[in-house]
């Protein structure tokens, strides 16, 4: 990617976990990244799978953090999801299979949360999954009623190793039913459609910052928006040589994206 492209960048698109912070950590150069953004009269949104959480305690773990933020700088995949059936049908009925916060993000959006008759059933990451859930969705949706799903991971990493996530629970439900999800979080193109229909940016001033291959740079290449990976998290220097599709853009970290933005404010424009 050349300076110059950087440099046409509006909002950042960032994903948290391995490119924000590490568990607890705040990853270096992250801080001084956003306060760079706010200087250059940047935007930056911070993006997550993780449907179980709304987006104010993602804005107050990240000010615990030394990032001052709100629930404004947030979107979560069950967000994402609300706002797309909003698309479709405006206070729909939906058949939710998920945590207590997420009930309360689609009751926020005008939706009535029912198992009678609904328009959609939807699942989320459902920490409170029971079998009578899923027989009600797996009857609903074998009657034909459409069947959302916030994320597709299929695992959720925690600090005791994995635990049963969206994915999973997905393939359960399909297992069963024959009837595969529509899926709308990372690496679907859906969420960033969100993002251009909430804020106005065209696709070409947005960039998605990340440091999964499989997910956030999956996410730029199917959304068709500039891709940044960063090597503060998972995705290794093998494993990008490896790939069969490469960032537009590749950092260190967020400190390293931070020094090439500023050398690209700094280039004369022709």
């Amino acid at each position: 990617m050349s300076a110059e492209m950087i440099g046409k960048i509006r909002c950042f698109v960032l994903d948290m976990d391995g490119t924000v912070y590490l568990g607890s950590r705040l990853l270096p150069g992250a801080l001084e990244f956003i306060e760079y953004l706010r200087q250059t009269q940047r935007d930056f949104l911070f993006v997550t799978n993780n449907s179980s959480r709304h987006a104010g305690y993602y804005a107050s773990k990240l000010t615990k953090l030394g990032i001052d933020c709100d629930a404004a700088n947030i979107l979560t995949s069950g967000e994402a999801t609300a706002f797309y059936i909003n698309t479709l049908k405006k206070g729909a009925r939906i058949f939710l299979l998920g945590t207590s916060e997420l009930e309360e993000e689609f009751q926020s959006q005008g939706f009535t949360l029912t198992a009678d008759a609904p328009d959609f059933v939807v699942l989320g990451f459902d920490k409170t999954l029971t079998y009578g859930k899923l027989v009600t969705a797996c009857d609903w949706i074998r009657q034909g009623v459409p069947f959302i799903a916030t994320h597709p991971d299929l695992n959720c990493p925690t600090e005791s190793g994995y635990i049963p996530d969206c994915g999973a629970m997905a393939a359960l439900i399909s297992a069963s039913t024959g009837v595969q999800p529509k899926v709308i979080g990372k690496p679907h193109r859906e969420i960033i459609d969100m993002i251009l229909r909430k804020k106005a940016y065209d696709a070409e001033q947005l960039a998605i910052v990340g440091d999964r291959l499989y997910t956030d740079m999956a996410t730029g290449f199917n959304a068709r928006i500039c891709t940044v990976l960063v090597l503060s998290g998972e995705t290794k220097p093998e494993d990008l040589r490896a790939a069969s599709m490469q960032p537009q853009y590749v950092c260190r970290d967020l400190a390293d994206l931070t020094e090439r933005l500023m050398r690209s404010d700094t280039q004369p424009r022709l």
